[in-house]
């Protein structure tokens, strides 16, 4: 068995074994599984079947996961994507108006453009074209990001008299809320710490037993009563509940439902066009980030094979429409099996199963709690942020734009703005400081900075 995966995946040659690549592959899937609950919840709003939902969710990330092992042999994983999932539910449908069969139509069409767009290069010569400083504050940003992504989820940031501040332990714990919410940012923050000392000690898959522990501590409290789950705050029972069997939800209300009735209108040329900048620059910014992490640029910067890793995520995007979900995209949450180990296309293989078999397990995939896989992501934030160390700070024309690629993410919620705010910058401090004469600094980065400046103005 070691020797086939050896022969499909190059395991040695990539500097990983099978039980590596398979805590990697259950690391992502766990940093990753609230999608299973989540995007149900939102595009629900729009009237669409939450069952189906979920099924084309997980049916969804398990082929696009698959079609990434087998096209690039990559450890990354696809899901419907956070952000674009909001922008079809509560954009599309609920301010525009438009139908979820609609806007599935556009989903699908950008899937289909995007296929196009990886044959002929497009993606692949934009993704080379940024300079390695901004490569490496993307990377810094996406750590930034994800470990903010993962405070925010166990309640550990919140909403404050200064935009976000610590939740309030003391107050929460005088007026009773923090055996609900409380609890869950108090045991994450014990998990992040547990997680760190794992790693510092080296024991192998420490993300992922800082996950379960948390997780495990979790349903202590919650036996004990230290914990009471509270649906209405997001706090849900971290119990799996098989009260109602184990049955595979019908993708009927949701297959192949798309409405191209509204493709030659000028708003559904718009809601397309969303769609395909936020995905393009979010996969472009999540590619840079995890493959830097990971040791996969070569020299100049460049992700070989990206061109398959990109194609599968294209496909992906087809395939989610007619599924019946939002945008198919690669995962932020891959940098978690990327942080423990994962190198190559068997942590993907691995978490695409998983995926699958959340259709039949879904009570325990379910029951995952966000509070247990924020320590995941903030550690991993801590991974990625390390980048900054490649960037040659005595050179402020190289720095300045990486730093603001980095802080543009977390504090504009966006990876595609944090790129977008990079590659401005860079274009207009370099040309003002007379400094393009000694960069060889490709056009498309000019071609970019164009585009990203006409967005701001007339989007």
């Amino acid at each position: 068995m070691n020797e086939t995966l050896e022969k499909i995946f190059h395991l040695k040659e990539h500097g990983t074994s099978v039980r590596t690549e398979i805590i990697a592959g259950i690391t992502t899937f766990m940093t990753m599984a609230y999608i299973l609950a989540v995007n149900p919840n939102i595009l629900g709003t729009t009237g669409m079947d939450a069952g189906a939902v979920f099924a084309a969710t997980a049916i969804g990330a398990c082929i696009g996961t698959l079609i990434m092992a087998a096209l690039a042999n990559y450890p990354f994983v696809l899901a419907p994507g956070m952000g674009l999932n909001a922008f079809f539910a509560f954009t599309v449908v609920g301010q525009m108006g438009y139908s979820w069969q609609v806007a599935l139509a556009a989903v699908f069409v950008e899937g289909i453009i995007f296929i196009i767009l990886s044959l002929t290069k497009v993606r692949e010569a934009i993704f080379n074209c940024i300079p390695p400083a901004l490569k490496y504050g993307v990377t810094s940003g996406i750590g930034l990001f994800i470990a903010f992504i993962g405070m925010q989820n166990a309640k550990i940031v919140v909403d404050g008299p200064t935009l976000v501040g610590l939740y309030p332990f003391r107050a929460a714990l005088l007026d009773g809320s923090f055996y609900t919410v409380g609890i869950g940012a108090f045991l994450a923050l014990m998990g992040t710490l547990l997680t760190a000392i794992l790693m510092a000690k080296k024991v192998p898959g420490g993300i992922l037993w800082g996950i379960l522990i948390t997780w495990a501590a979790g349903m202590i409290c919650e036996m004990t009563g230290i914990y009471i789950p509270d649906p209405a705050q997001g706090m849900f029972s971290v119990m799996p509940d098989f009260s109602h069997g184990i049955a595979i939800p019908s993708l009927a209300p949701t297959f192949m439902q798309l409405d191209f009735s509204a493709i030659a209108t000028l708003n559904f040329l718009t809601i397309m066009l969303t769609f395909m900048f936020v995905d393009l620059f979010d996969t472009l910014g999540t590619l840079i980030g995890v493959a830097s992490k990971a040791d996969m640029l070569d020299k100049q910067g460049r992700l070989p094979n990206i061109k398959g890793a990109l194609m599968a995520d294209s496909i992906a995007t087809t395939a989610g429409a007619i599924l019946g979900t939002s945008t198919v995209t690669t995962f932020v949450e891959s940098s978690a099996g990327v942080g423990a180990g994962g190198r190559t296309g068997l942590t993907a293989v691995v978490s695409a199963i998983l995926f699958a078999l959340s259709l039949l397990l879904a009570p325990i995939f379910l029951a995952i709690p966000a509070f247990a896989t924020a320590p995941a992501l903030i550690v991993v934030g801590f991974l990625m942020v390390s980048s900054l160390m490649r960037i040659d700070f005595d050179d402020l024309t190289e720095a300045v734009p990486a730093y603001i690629a980095t802080i543009a993410m977390p504090f504009m919620y966006s990876i595609s703005e944090g790129i977008s705010m990079g590659v401005i910058s860079y274009v207009i401090i370099n040309i003002c400081t007379g400094s393009v004469s000694k960069k060889q600094i490709s056009p498309v980065v000019y071609i970019l900075a164009v585009i990203f400046v006409l967005k701001y103005i007339f989007v």
